[in-house]
């Protein structure tokens, strides 16, 4: 199976069939045009992943070609060759949107990876092609009115355009990946790589491999030189999820990355400078790990000048029903079922669930729930047991809701918990039931209604 379709455009014909040869030997296609017409044909009319462009030809000028490339928007890499490059024609060439440039004579080991990395590089670009049309057309984990939410939105909105780093905390399904592409999204840098790294699932033997590259022999296995996650970043932002379990060792020579904006491969002898903006995320207490010895404080502040909180589920619990909707009417779609109605008591089991889980498990259980039940009039008594079984214990809670959420039936662990959401909304706006009503999304004399069912009273100050 070929590894890409490579296309040389030299008017030397020997250096042209010995850089197809190569390739070849290597795996890769090859498509061979001897001159600016020729070239220009293939560009437009084959199905290219990458060129290599030399800049004098004898019928026209390569960067010319590489403008025209540009302006078409061509979907593949351009590497850029010459015998008689400057400095000023390199930083021409790349500012038309070259990937990389090549001086003649060119070095065997050179041409390799930059075919190699040149062309993961555009499988990433169109990858963070679809991923920021799949976030525009579902950014799931920013529906909802509360306050939690459109503060955090602000933020979002406030932070992208600048470089500040940014350490994103919370609890696991809370959404922090999604929040990590807003912001990268919504930057200058947008249409530059947004490269995600998961710390916790790459083993710390291989995990400098994987965020600075290495040389071909550095070690057992490394066949072939390949660039590191901060190298495919550059220009764009990198993503360091669950930065906590990241060993102290690896933290010192990111810590170097901050520092200095440049890294050696692992085998390597030289430094490689990057430009990239840095998001973490974690869903431990890092200055708790910091105090236990496990995370660098210097690491810590250099990663932490833009603190962003991600509040759980069962913090806004406003969000829930909007959220409830978006859901059903999703999976509702893609599974070509009827969109299901909720009842009264059916929306308060949604409500009252601790959502240990938060929204992962809110669409999870709402896709068991589209799959398993046909009914399109959702009662609580049809959802009782899949909540049942979707019960997790939840953290411990020094106000008491784990024993109301704990202890005694079903129905009476929905109406305490509704009583003491509703007592505390109450007690935190002077017992207004106007603006708590407002708050809660329910209509004023809903509210009423329920004080009074529950038992609440406003306690009597005189």
């Amino acid at each position: 199976m070929s590894k890409g379709k490579i296309l040389i455009v030299d008017d030397e014909k020997n250096i042209t069939k010995s850089i197809s040869n190569i390739l070849k030997r290597e795996g890769y296609e090859t498509v061979l045009a001897y001159n600016y017409e020729e070239g220009k044909e293939a560009v437009f009319n084959k199905p290219i992943d990458l060129a290599l462009l030399d800049i004098l030809l004898p019928d026209g000028d390569g960067l010319e070609l590489l403008k025209e490339l540009a302006e078409k928007k061509r979907n593949f890499t351009v590497v850029m060759m010459s015998g008689h490059g400057t400095i000023e024609t390199a930083v021409e060439a790349t500012k038309l949107g070259a990937y990389d440039f090549l001086e003649k004579p060119i070095s065997l080991d050179k041409l390799l990876i930059t075919v190699e990395n040149g062309l993961r590089l555009k499988v990433l670009e169109n990858e963070n092609v679809k991923l920021r049309e799949e976030v525009e057309k579902n950014r799931d984990d920013f529906i909802g009115e509360s306050p939690a939410m459109k503060d955090l939105m602000r933020k979002i909105e406030t932070v992208a355009p600048t470089n500040g780093k940014v350490l994103i905390t919370g609890e696991n399904g809370t959404g922090k990946e999604m929040v990590a592409r807003a912001i990268h999204e919504k930057s200058k840098r947008a249409d530059a790589p947004f490269i995600k790294v998961n710390c916790a699932a790459i083993p710390n033997e291989l995990i400098e491999s994987e965020l600075f590259g290495h040389e071909k022999g550095a070690f057992t296995g490394a066949h072939q030189a390949k660039a590191g996650k901060f190298e495919l970043a550059n220009g764009g932002t990198i993503f360091l999820d669950e930065i906590a379990d990241m060993s102290l060792d690896t933290q010192a020579k990111v810590l170097r990355v901050l520092q200095e904006q440049e890294f050696e491969r692992v085998g390597g002898t030289y430094s490689i400078q990057v430009d990239v903006r840095v998001i973490t995320a974690t869903n431990t207490d890092l200055p708790s790990r910091v105090e236990d010895g496990k995370f660098r404080e210097d690491l810590f502040y250099r990663l932490n000048v833009i603190p962003f909180h991600i509040p759980p589920l069962r913090e806004r619990l406003e969000d829930i029903p909007p959220l409830v909707k978006y859901y059903f009417e999703k999976f509702a779609n893609e599974y070509d079922r009827a969109f299901k109605e909720l009842s009264e008591s059916a929306m308060e089991l949604f409500i009252a669930h601790p959502w240990p889980g938060n929204i992962r498990e809110l669409k999870n259980l709402i896709e068991r729930i589209i799959i398993m039940i046909p009914e399109d009039q959702l009662n609580f008594d049809m959802l009782e047991e899949l909540f049942v079984q979707s019960r997790m214990p939840s953290r411990r809670d020094d106000s008491g809701l784990d024993k109301i959420l704990l202890s005694g039936q079903y129905r009476d662990s929905v109406s305490n918990f509704e009583r003491l959401m509703i007592e505390r909304r109450l007690k935190s706006n002077s017992w207004n039931v106007t603006q708590t009503a407002k708050e809660l999304g329910l209509e004023r004399s809903h509210l009423y209604k329920k004080m009074k069912g529950l038992g609440i009273q406003k306690p009597d100050i005189g």
